[in-house]
């Protein structure tokens, strides 16, 4: 057993040890052992341990399940909302026959993205940065029959809870579109979010910021700091695991839902991306636009010329596209810009530092698996730097949401759903197979996966405002 393990083992008294694995849609799974399991016997080190592959969402038929969990050491940890003293590792998949690590692993994707990106000469590591968006709420029910279908939300911070007999109502409700960085009272989230953060950095995670979001009703921002990929994705999945674990702990729940609440602002995951060699970062110019190099731009412009299919990893569920549409500061223009946020990609201009320098992807959510999501962001960005690809000319200074119907037709836009993203995938993926970084069967698994699971149920199902619209015909 790997000393570091052993000495945490020992020193916080662990008597449980969690191992946890993500699906590829992207939750986490899990299931725990008694720690002296692992203290007494090596075999776990060198043989990993099973699990029934057919039972996790995109992976094994029943015909081929059994499939072994290694444990990454480097990812141990004391659990931050276990009760009992746990420690949590991450574990990488492989198939129990051929020994080689599975290729529909979320992780391991990554790690081949990381290793494709040294392989190019073109630089020696990729740092994201994502900025995770949520929602706390007080209550949510929802349900799907053949004869009914409904949702309700609710929360204290509501603004359509103005008018609510609470006994009292104390009032101070962000709100719609004004949630962005009131005081106390009115955001009602200050010590939440303070609980959920200092958690986050007891538990690794290093934080720069939090605050209230846009939109009324609870909407959160945490941002971490960036990182190499796949350190950022195990990051990611253990802020989301924190938020929703502390959230219920207070009686409330949180979700990364892109777009929960009809007319306001979505929850997105604006992703920061920069590539180094080095100790330089091969973004900088002085004299490019935005101090952006030759690389970066190119870099953008892969981006926007794949991004529709991107988006199918980045922004992959129906809800998504209802958070990707004009009018609440949804980045769905494909061009990019200085500061511009109506655009789907920005260039921070808060530092003159060459270490500051970076690309901004604002159409992403984090609904999506973090593994892949930056994975893709990765290939395409890399596949433009290959192609020397140049984006249109940056959009400054002007509100695109405001152009004539005429100007903005001119301009190419996100996909309208999930189908079109799917789609464009399906078209488009010949740069995610580089490297070997993404394998033919993942691309196929997800689209089938999509297309049956979400997209095709969600099409065969009456929407309530259907009722509504068409009812009296």
């Amino acid at each position: 057993m790997p000393e570091s393990v052993k000495k945490l083992i020992k020193d916080k008294k662990i008597r449980v040890v969690d191992f946890k694995f993500n699906d590829l849609p992207g939750l986490w799974q899990h299931f725990s052992i008694p720690a002296t399991e692992l203290t007494h016997s090596e075999s776990i080190w060198k043989e990993g341990i099973g699990f029934d592959g057919s039972s996790i969402r995109g992976f094994q038929k029943i015909q081929e399940s059994d499939m072994i969990l290694m444990p990454d050491a480097a990812t141990a940890m004391i659990d931050p909302v276990a009760k009992e003293p746990t420690l949590s590792i991450i574990c990488d998949i492989y198939d129990p026959i051929t020994k080689e690590a599975y290729t529909r692993d979320p992780r391991y994707i990554a790690k081949k993205a990381e290793k494709y990106v040294k392989s190019t000469g073109i630089a020696d590591a990729a740092y994201f940065g994502p900025e995770a968006e949520f929602f706390v709420f007080d209550d949510i029910r929802f349900d799907q029959t053949e004869n009914a279908g409904y949702y309700f939300i609710d929360s204290s911070e509501g603004d359509w809870n103005t008018g609510k007999d609470e006994q009292p109502n104390l009032g101070y409700k962000p709100r719609y579109k004004e949630g962005y960085f009131p005081v106390p009272p009115h955001d009602s989230m200050q010590d939440l979010r303070t609980e959920m953060m200092l958690a986050m950095i007891d538990a690794g995670i290093p934080i720069e910021v939090h605050h209230h979001e846009v939109a009324t009703a609870g909407q959160a921002e945490i941002d971490m700091r960036y990182g190499k990929l796949v350190d950022v994705a195990d990051n990611l999945l253990l802020y989301k695991y924190i938020v929703k674990n502390i959230a219920r702990a207070h009686n409330k729940v949180a979700t990364f839902m892109p777009k929960p609440i009809f007319m306001d602002n979505g929850s997105g995951m604006h992703t920061h991306q920069s590539l180094w060699k080095g100790k330089t970062n091969l973004f900088y110019d002085k004299k490019g636009y935005a101090m952006l190099s030759d690389t970066a731009r190119w870099y953008i412009g892969g981006l926007l010329k794949h991004a529709p299919a991107v988006l199918a990893f980045a922004a992959p569920t129906t809800n998504s596209y209802k958070r990707l549409v004009p009018g609440y500061e949804a980045p769905v223009n494909l061009v990019y810009s200085m500061r511009n946020r109506s655009a789907a990609v920005r260039i921070p201009m808060y530092s003159d530092s060459p270490n500051a320098r970076r690309v901004e992807f604002r159409p992403p959510d984090a609904s999506s698996n973090p593994y892949l999501a930056f994975s893709a962001m990765l290939m395409a960005g890399l596949d433009g730097i290959k192609n020397k690809t140049e984006p249109s000319k940056p959009m400054d200074n002007v509100d695109i949401f405001e152009l004539s119907t005429a100007e903005s037709k001119a301009i190419p836009q996100v996909p309208s759903s999930l189908g079109e993203a799917i789609n464009a995938l399906e078209k488009d993926h010949k740069f995610l197979l580089e490297g070997d970084v993404f394998t033919q069967d993942v691309i196929d698994v997800w689209i089938e996966y999509k297309r049956e699971n979400e997209i095709d149920a969600l099409r065969l199902r009456p929407h309530p405002y259907e009722f509504y619209l068409y009812f009296d015909i």
